[in-house]
């Protein structure tokens, strides 16, 4: 039976836990929270629940090949440290989490010195993957690849479809960063179009009846689409919806090297500053905006 460590239990990781395991994979399990670890391997037959990274480490057949599920920056860190205090030479570390490619790459080299092993996995399909798979973006020299070919084929859709080894490390969070800016620029412009048809209010549109028209035949049909009839079938106002949208590091990574490269993304970028604007941030240019307006004009200030 194939074994893999699993360091990471959030919404992804959990999900691939299980999906590992109803493929037939042995997985040992870690989270920061052992309730958490407990009630997976009471609810998946191949799920084995570890206490520590000590216990992950001891009980896993060498050569070992331990995948993180963590937050980017300070906890993958950290728990790359950990391993690497750990692990044997020919062991195998894989970062599935959103992160950067240039730091995979300084911690592929780093890793290398002890002869530890090391493959970038950029994992996209959200808190559907488990039922549909995941889409998968593998970055590794041919060795660690092929050691992580059997697990890829588990997680993805079919054998054979939605996993590729992208190339040599760094290129799978690097394709990951690629595809979630690509995800910001979609995203803002359908959110556009359905708020431009929300404001058109002498047409009455029923704006859910309209996705669902685009759905079938559209040159914008998409699995964003399908979401977002999901939701506006309920409710077409989002009344009691915050007009806050995070961002997470990807979109921040595309704009900076789409910089770097001297190659124009306008939309991706503007996405990006959108989600900025959400937050709050653009609060005090408008404010700046207003006073300019006043200054020259005369025009009145709205005051809160």
């Amino acid at each position: 039976m194939l074994e893999i460590g699993l360091y990471g239990l959030g919404r992804m990781g959990a999900n691939m836990a299980r999906r590992l395991s109803r493929g037939g994979v042995r997985v040992r399990a870690l989270n920061r929270s052992f309730e958490v670890t407990g009630k997976l391997a009471a609810e998946e037959a191949n799920v084995v629940a570890c206490a520590s990274l000590d216990e992950l480490v001891a009980t896993l057949p060498a050569p070992r090949i331990v995948w993180l599920m963590l937050p980017a920056g300070e906890a993958t860190d950290n728990a790359l440290d950990a391993l690497a205090a750990r692990l044997s030479p020919g062991d195998l570390i894989v970062d599935g989490a959103n992160g950067y490619y240039k730091e995979a790459q300084r911690r592929s080299a780093t890793l290398a010195d002890k002869g530890i092993a090391f493959s970038d996995v950029g994992v996209s399909g959200g808190i559907w993957g488990l039922a549909n798979g995941y889409c998968l973006m593998a970055g590794a020299d041919a060795a660690a690849a092929a050691r992580i070919e059997p697990f890829l084929k588990v997680l993805a859709p079919t054998p054979d479809q939605g996993w590729l080894h992208a190339g040599p490390v760094g290129s799978g969070h690097f394709t990951k960063m690629v595809h979630n800016g690509i995800e910001y620029g979609m995203m803002q412009a359908m959110a556009e179009g359905f708020a431009l048809m929300e404001a058109k209010e002498e047409f009455d549109l029923d704006l859910a009846a309209v996705a669902e028209l685009w759905r079938h035949s559209s040159v914008v049909r998409s699995w964003l689409l399908d979401l977002t009839t999901d939701f506006l079938r309920e409710d077409q106002k989002l009344e009691a919806i915050e007009p806050f949208v995070a961002d997470s590091g990807e979109g921040r990574w595309t704009a900076a090297e789409s910089i770097e490269r001297g190659v124009p993304t306008p939309v991706m970028s503007l996405a990006l500053m959108m989600r900025f604007a959400s937050q709050g941030k653009a609060d005090y240019t408008s404010k700046l905006l207003a006073m300019m307006r006043k200054g020259f004009g005369g025009h009145a200030v709205k005051e809160g």
